[in-house]
């Protein structure tokens, strides 16, 4: 459909029982001191798709591996009962968030407990490679051979999805005397990756892609297609080329605070993605000029970037560029002031997860936005131990941490069953869903639904939309009931019993807890170096997905910080505080059907190959998530009402 659905391409492992693996992967680890006196089986650790695949055979022995041992937290109960006061508009604790030195001094494993795991895999013939600060993970690597016999497992080749990888059918066993406060091993199988390396040189612009184009619609509604067939008793107008950065400034209630200096200034905003864009500064810089943003000043972006690169070839490299690109500009034009600081991933596996973690450990940003993420929750134990500890420490240390909620809707259609999208599930992050919003001319907001779209192709004789609207689901902004999180309490007597009970009489977690525009069809225009037939150079295309919706909702929450004059840290129980406010727009089902005809080079590149037209009807109800009044699980409280979130904010930073 034209749409660059850059979510993180990685298989998941072994699914993990819905009721136990909360407890499991959330408890407190006991100290080194009472090492374990018999093996411990960590269970929820095996490959998943390993019995669907075919069997290659035996690992070769001699093959290096790393992995990452995840290292328990301390007062983990504690720990969550200090977020709930420091998080919670009008407690006495709000927003006292913890120094990077007292989660440490607190939480953090100890010293001693870090060393003895050093300790442990340096004598089992490890080597060590890195401890993260924290002490809350440790990396390491050694030979195949040598993890079989430590772990208890046996790693065998596999042929899965056309992919040869590696993997284990049996559930790591940690032997006598481990450390009791391992609480995870992550990457000792193949899931995340081919296991050849690819170039560490980065390849140059990616291929050529135009989206958007002629004719399209510059505001909602601006051109009708009159010369194609009506549907819903009308000819429907055609989809926008891509909203500007002023129109969503403009919609979203912001321009006037831009205007007056509330830009983000004196805020951080840090983007994980993996690899790193090389024409990414350049590109933003040619951006703003062309519409009308300020340039980034002196030092006002950066870029982090690793030793090295891997795995480019495998984790399609290029395709990453598009990702920073959307995510650099988008939240650029929500926080024109704001610091924005690019962490890069060596690849799309350990290296993406490393970039997160060590921008949490180090509080580089404020406000971290990540556009990536899993296609539902069946994650080893060992890895969602990693993502919730992290979140946990990004919370109290006053960080928001949004995550992409995914752009396909309740997983169904993708994956045969109804889930959610790790880590946007996880409760110590925002997990940001996606909308469709109709801009007027002037710039005003004018309709906002719920991201849901459908679409009917253009008969052979131009007669007739096919099949008849809505037609066939495409994609929607991820939403609905987690299996794995019990419900926090931010969510508590906010969210239906229908959502949060919706798989048992327990309630669970559900997403998203606040939404920003995501449909492609309205989407955002941004600007990139590419590699088309006719040369390399920049040029525009419209682009979207809850890819936009997170950095869009970054940037909000960059003004909102400086307006405030106190970082809103964990914003999710703020979030919460807000339903029924007009600090957020209720979005809604639409009361009649909205189609929009969309147009696309059938090549993508340009003309010459002719044209395909497609009829989008907006929200539709073929899914079990739906935008409805008050909470919902398509677009959790709503989207943010510009000078009214801020006012909110505020008032919730000086009333505790």
């Amino acid at each position: 459909m034209g749409v660059r659905r850059l979510r993180r391409k990685r298989l998941v492992t072994a699914a993990v029982a819905a009721s136990g693996v909360a407890l499991l992967v959330v408890g407190s680890a006991a100290s080194s001191a009472d090492a374990a006196a018999k093996p411990r089986l960590m269970r929820g650790t095996a490959t998943g798709w390993a019995h669907k695949a075919h069997d290659l055979g035996k690992e070769s022995t001699g093959r290096n591996i790393d992995f990452g041992v995840v290292v328990g937290m301390r007062d983990k109960a504690g720990a969550d009962q200090k977020l709930r006061d420091l998080s919670t508009p009008g407690s006495a604790s709000y927003g006292k968030w913890l120094s990077t030195a007292q989660f440490k001094q607190r939480y953090a494993p100890s010293a001693a407990d870090v060393s003895s795991v050093r300790h442990w895999l340096s004598s089992n013939g490890f080597r060590v490679d890195k401890t993260f600060g924290s002490g809350m993970y440790v990396k390491a690597s050694g030979t195949v051979a040598q993890a079989d016999k430590v772990f208890g497992v046996s790693l065998h080749d596999y042929e899965y999805k056309g992919r040869t990888l590696s993997g284990t059918t049996q559930d790591i066993s940690l032997p006598a005397g481990a450390p009791a406060v391992i609480q995870g091993v992550t990457g000792l199988d193949g899931t995340q990756y081919l296991k050849t390396k690819g170039a560490a040189k980065l390849p140059g612009p990616p291929p050529g892609a135009r989206y958007g184009v002629q004719p399209c619609s510059g505001y909602d509604g601006q051109k009708t297609a009159t010369d194609k067939p009506e549907a819903y008793g009308t000819h429907e107008p055609y989809v926008i080329c891509g909203y500007t950065p002023h129109q969503y400034q403009s919609a979203y209630g912001v321009q006037n605070l831009i205007d007056s200096g509330v830009d983000g200034r004196g805020t951080t905003v840090a983007i994980t993605d993996a690899y790193a864009a090389p024409t990414i500064f350049e590109d933003t810089q040619k951006y703003s000029d062309v519409y009308g943003l300020p340039r980034f000043g002196e030092n006002q972006f950066s870029q982090v970037l690793p030793n090295h690169f891997d795995r480019a070839k495998y984790c399609g490299a290029q395709g990453w560029y598009g990702e920073e690109t959307l995510d650099v500009q988008a939240v650029h034009t929500m926080a024109p002031g704001a610091k924005v600081s690019y962490v890069a991933g060596a690849d799309c596996g350990s290296g993406l997860d490393d970039a997160w973690a060590q921008t949490i450990e180090n509080h580089a940003a404020d406000v971290i936005t990540n556009s990536w993420g899993y296609g539902g929750e069946s994650l080893s134990a060992s890895l969602i131990q990693f993502y919730d500890q992290y979140a946990m420490m990004a919370a109290l240390t006053g960080i928001t941490d949004n995550f992409s909620t995914g752009d396909a809707g309740d997983e169904v259609a993708a994956s045969g069953s109804k889930q959610v999208d790790m880590p946007a599930s996880d409760p110590y992050v925002s997990g940001i869903g996606g909308t469709s919003v109709g801009i007027d001319s002037s710039g005003a907001y004018g309709w906002e639904h719920g991201w849901q779209n459908a679409y009917s192709q253009l008969s052979d004789d131009g007669k007739s939309w096919t099949p008849a609207p809505p037609g066939d689901y495409s994609s929607g902004g991820g939403g609905g009931t987690s299996q794995l999180w019990p419900q926090p309490f931010y969510q508590a007597g906010k969210v239906p019993t229908s959502m949060s009970e919706y798989f048992g009489s327990t309630p669970m977690r559900t997403i998203p807890d606040i939404s920003m525009p995501g449909d492609p069809n309205t989407g955002f225009v941004v600007g990139e170096t590419q590699q088309f037939p006719d040369g390399t150079y920049w040029d525009t295309y419209r682009i979207g997905g809850t890819s936009l919706s997170s950095p869009l909702m970054a940037g909000v929450v960059a003004l909102a910080n400086q307006y405030s004059g106190h970082p809103l840290g964990f914003t999710n129980p703020l979030y919460y505080q807000m339903l029924g406010n007009s600090a957020v727009h209720d979005v809604t089902h639409p009361a009649s059907p909205i189609g929009r005809v969309r147009t696309d080079y059938t090549n993508f590149v340009d003309s010459s190959g002719g044209f395909t037209y497609q009829l989008q009807t907006v929200d539709v109800q073929s899914t079990t998530i739906h935008s409805l009044p008050g909470y919902d699980d398509e677009t959790g409280v709503g989207s943010p009402n510009g000078l009214a979130f801020m006012q909110f904010a505020k008032q919730a930073s000086t009333s505790g």
